[in-house]
């Protein structure tokens, strides 16, 4: 990714307001449920997002699972068509829920899952990310995410779609259990870092640990006030930057001051200025 501007995405999390209605997920079904207006009930639709965000000067994309409002081919074709119009990559489908360690639903979630690696795939999405597990890290627990991992590998083999996972939730809390579940899996499923998942004085070393293996990230940056926290996100960039990392950063805005695009731009800026 020569291009600076190449090495930036966004993805529709950072994007709530915009877009308004989510459809929470049921795992007992792939159909896709009643919306929830939790977000407001937007100024912009999911199939006109890609243009929106080309007119602002984004062309790479990460789709969270819960903004699609249908799995029916003819509206996900539809999706396709308008990213490939507008010039903007569909770079990763955020699968946004299951849990393949749960002892009880494990199996369950884990076709739940492969069932979404379709709409990916059918969405022409470059990757796939996927939730490790929810459950504590323990032998057993990692087993479980291993052998999920490589059913999905299985079911989704011959495509050119990459599946990853990031270090999110109890399973991969730490950088050791990044490393067990990456190692167990012989490089099949690559790592998505993320800035914001992890806190505490260890943060730093953390992110250190894992950014090596990274082939994506989440660039989520806090705010206070209005105000973004430039010595924490100079400190995570840096460490991507240190450890080799050449991916997009995917710019992740939740705060509720500023604006949406206002936050975003104050991301994109900064990052851009550091590897300028």
């Amino acid at each position: 990714m020569a291009d600076p501007n190449q090495r930036i995405a966004i993805s529709t999390w950072s994007l709530h307001h915009l877009l308004g209605t989510i459809y929470p997920h049921d795992l007992t079904t792939d159909a896709v449920g009643e919306g929830n207006d939790r977000y407001g009930e937007g100024e912009e639709s999911l199939l006109g997002l890609p243009s929106v965000l080309a007119n602002h000067g984004y062309h790479r994309l990460e789709i969270v699972s819960f903004h699609l409002r249908s799995r029916d081919p003819v509206y996900l074709g539809e999706l396709r068509d308008q990213l490939h119009v507008s010039g903007v990559t569909l770079q990763t489908l955020l699968i946004d829920d299951g849990d393949m360690t749960d002892p009880v639903h494990g199996e369950r979630d884990t076709r739940w899952i492969a069932g979404w690696v379709d709409v990916a795939n059918a969405l022409g999405a470059e990757n796939a990310r996927i939730i490790a597990g929810k459950q504590k890290p323990t032998p057993e627990t990692i087993a479980r995410s291993a052998a999920g991992f490589r059913t999905l590998l299985a079911a989704n083999a011959g495509s050119p779609l990459r599946l990853f996972t990031e270090n999110w939730f109890d399973l991969l809390s730490t950088p050791a259990a990044v490393h067990e579940l990456l190692d167990r899996l012989d490089g099949q499923v690559g790592l998505l870092a993320d800035f914001g998942n992890w806190t505490g004085p260890d943060k730093y070393e953390g992110l250190k640990s894992i950014f090596p293996r990274a082939e994506l990230c989440h660039a989520k940056a806090s705010f206070a006030d209005g105000q973004m926290d430039e010595a924490d996100y100079g400190l995570c960039v840096g460490v991507a930057e240190e450890a080799g990392y050449t991916g997009p950063y995917t710019l992740i805005f939740d705060a509720d001051h500023p604006s949406e695009w206002h936050g975003l731009s104050q991301e994109r800026d900064f990052i851009l200025s550091r590897l300028a």
